[in-house]
């Protein structure tokens, strides 16, 4: 399969920046996604790879050549859409095959793809229904099939699931990640959704008011993100106000308030007094039970969330407001509002970010 590579690419709407300076290379058979809120640019980005945008500036590479001059139809792009676009008036086999009869393709041909396609997307038997009588997973899979009947060396996906309830969501998003592996396929996933992005993809591309902010793997942008935005966008984060005392070796010492001093990774360019916030995930939290290695903080217990197999506890540790969630089994016990406790997390699990 293809590997894609985007080299400065720029777009703007009657000068207002859609698109701002975008790289990134996507390896052959990944699973790419572009992450980012409405109106961050990733849909225009993607466009711009389908040849149904033209950008102002920059180049996009498919295995080294630039195809920015081709036109849709020569880029050998498969795109599915948001609202799938099956024809009504067709039933499922000839909306699975309409694509290859616009390229003149051999009828016994025709036939053999169809029903290859139909295996793959688990649609065997469904060749004589009509759009009306498929649910919204069906209909996805048809957009799938349709697609993936034309052989294209790259397969765009622009939210797929944003039409389906969550449930469906939830099943559809591992079985297109499924299929994508058992296909090897090059594909370019866009969503606002970082449930989907953390779950389905080899690498993320966050993007933020038109331009790329961060690149890595679920784990990383999750775990390490770039800036406050990174981490505020993907799940739900703990800032704590903090001022960098000192930097030294592999760590930082932060004041937390309250005459707290508590250690955290090093982060580049941090210099004594500068303000930031410091992150913690909520699961990275304990209620009592920690050791000596750990950061430990008196704490108080404000509220309490019973959320079936997690509690989540709001609570005030010098003098600011945190969520710790704690995993609910029999074995451990619960606290009780108004409650004094010790939290504890581990230094390594937090960063250190600037305010900007």
């Amino acid at each position: 399969m293809a590997v894609v590579e985007l080299v400065g690419l720029t777009k703007a709407y009657n000068g207002a920046i859609a698109v701002s300076d975008v790289n990134l290379k996507i390896a052959s058979g990944e699973f790419f996604s572009l992450l980012g809120p409405s109106g961050c640019g990733k849909t225009t980005t993607l466009r711009m790879v389908a040849g149904f945008v033209t950008p102002d500036q920059g180049q996009i590479l498919i295995d080294g050549g630039d195809i920015v001059d081709q036109p849709p139809e020569k880029r050998d792009i498969g795109i599915v859409f948001q609202n799938y676009a099956i024809f009504p008036h067709m039933n499922v086999a000839d909306n699975i095959a309409f694509g290859l009869r616009m390229r003149k393709v051999d009828k016994a041909t025709i036939e053999r793809r169809v029903r290859e396609a139909l295996k793959q997307v688990g649609l065997v038997g469904y060749e004589r229904r009509f759009q009306r009588e498929l649910s919204g997973g069906e209909q996805q899979r048809v957009a799938l099939a349709r697609v993936l009947v034309t052989q294209p060396r790259i397969l765009l996906l622009d939210e797929p699931l944003s039409a389906l309830d969550k449930n469906l969501r939830e099943e559809m998003k591992f079985w297109i990640k499924g299929l994508q592996k058992q296909l090897g396929i090059t594909t370019i996933y866009v969503t606002h959704d970082q449930s989907e992005a953390l779950t389905m993809s080899d690498r993320i591309g966050v993007m933020n008011k038109a331009r790329v902010v961060q690149i890595g793997a679920p784990t990383e942008i999750y775990e390490r993100p770039a800036d406050l935005f990174v981490t505020t966008f993907i799940g739900h984060s703990n800032l704590l106000d903090a001022t960098v005392k000192e930097s030294r070796g592999g760590s930082v010492g932060l004041a937390l308030g309250d005459g707290i001093t508590i250690a955290a990774p090093a982060r580049s360019g941090l210099i004594a007094g500068q303000r930031v916030k410091l992150v913690i995930r909520p699961e990275n939290i304990l209620l009592d039970g920690g050791d000596d290695s750990m950061v430990r903080l008196p704490a108080r217990i404000d509220a309490k969330v019973y959320q079936g197999a997690l509690i989540r506890y709001q609570l005030v540790a010098a003098g600011q407001p945190l969520v710790a969630e704690v995993q609910n089994q029999a074995q451990k016990a619960q606290y009780e509002v108004g409650g004094s406790v010790t939290i504890f997390w581990r230094p390594e699990s937090t960063e250190a970010l600037p305010i900007e």
